[in-house]
């Protein structure tokens, strides 16, 4: 009688673990993203969307939107490349502060990045375009890529405002700060 109780003591601790196990190990877990292969540019779907610009400000706010395009789940792990310049001229890229958590993204699932750049030259103004001294880069398109994608190339995107009207990325220094990327909630 004393070993039968014993054997479903253990039994039931055994399942529990397990299923506690279970639970760490969850879908869209940094460990369960481990399990599928990193997200390709060309699997994904890419909108930039720049902001409205608060005013006397020197900097402008833009987001980044990514979708999975595919049904299988893929990771998005670090941030993506940005880059935005003039034909082979000057170049304003993307960086980030710290190291981001890999993303397992879900088949349609959305991340976001938040985008921040100088978009006039202080010493003239804040009505100054790319021409002025300080700004380097004017272009309506900027080209994007998956991170650690070494393979699927780059793509260009166009810049649209909050209305989807195509719009100018002045930039007036070399570097657009990204945010680490996030998923959004459906």
């Amino acid at each position: 009688m004393l070993r039968r109780s014993l054997l479903g003591a253990a039994t039931a601790a055994l399942a529990l673990t397990v299923i506690a196990g279970l639970g760490l190990v969850g879908c869209g877990s940094p460990r369960m993203a481990a399990l599928h292969a990193n997200c390709t540019t060309k699997g994904l779907k890419w909108k930039l969307t720049v902001l409205h610009k608060a005013p006397h400000s020197t900097h402008r706010d833009a987001r980044l939107s990514v979708v999975n395009k595919s049904a299988r789940p893929c990771v998005f792990g670090g941030y993506p490349l940005f880059e935005v310049h003039v034909g082979k001229g000057p170049e304003a890229d993307g960086a980030g502060r710290g190291t981001p958590s890999p993303i397992d993204l879900r088949g349609g699932g959305t991340v976001t990045t938040a985008l921040r750049y100088k978009d006039s030259d202080s010493a003239t103004g804040s009505g100054s375009t790319a021409s002025s001294p300080g700004c380097i880069v004017s272009n309506d398109e900027a080209i994007v890529a998956a991170p650690h994608d070494h393979e699927g190339g780059r793509r260009p995107i166009v810049a649209r405002d909050e209305t989807g009207r195509r719009t100018l990325l002045d930039v007036c220094e070399d570097t657009i700060w990204m945010s680490p990327p996030a998923e959004v909630a459906k």
